[in-house]
């Protein structure tokens, strides 16, 4: 299991539920979630997952969920992109740190306070966190999300100041 959060302790701890969200491609009419499917059938993953353990090996999680007792069933949930719900992640305590659901809907704003969009979403990629600017004028953009181009997030008031190098939002 690949972890994309910043407290995997807290996230991943017995007991803890997950909803699933099954990559496009292998969205398929599936035998039902409850039971191991007949040779030849697909499983369906089930809407949510709990957590039964959980070890860490080179780097990576491996876990066992309830009710995924064969091998083929547990290899049938790679790629399965597990979530939480926003309401149940507390606010960091860092002024500069914010959780993804805080920032989806805010206005993006240049240093003349023109909006160039609003933010659709934020990417993890290795070299750093990315805004996923759905564009005023329609498109997207990715904005790096570091000090430089992003001097301020207002949570208050709604909005995010960029400052961006010429050229970035025609990429």
């Amino acid at each position: 299991m690949t972890v994309r959060t910043d407290d995997p302790e807290a996230r991943f701890s017995a007991g803890s539920t997950f909803a699933t969200e099954v990559p496009r491609d292998r969205r398929v009419n599936a035998a039902p979630a409850h039971a191991t499917p007949p040779a030849g059938v697909a499983y369906q993953v089930p809407g949510k997952l709990t957590l039964e353990s959980l070890r860490w090996h080179q780097g990576k999680i491996i876990a066992q969920f309830e009710g995924v007792h064969d091998r083929n069933i547990a290899e049938a949930l790679r790629g399965v992109m597990l979530q939480i719900d926003s309401a149940e992640i507390p606010a960091p305590t860092d002024p500069d740190e914010f959780n993804d659901h805080q920032l989806a809907g805010l206005a993006v704003v240049d240093l003349d306070g023109v909006e160039l969009g609003r933010v659709d979403r934020i990417d993890h990629a290795p070299s750093s966190d990315l805004i996923v600017l759905k564009k005023a004028a329609g498109g997207t953009a990715l904005i790096p999300f570091v000090s430089a181009m992003v001097p301020t997030v207002d949570l208050a008031a709604g909005r995010i100041v960029v400052d961006l190098p010429e050229g970035l939002l025609d990429l």
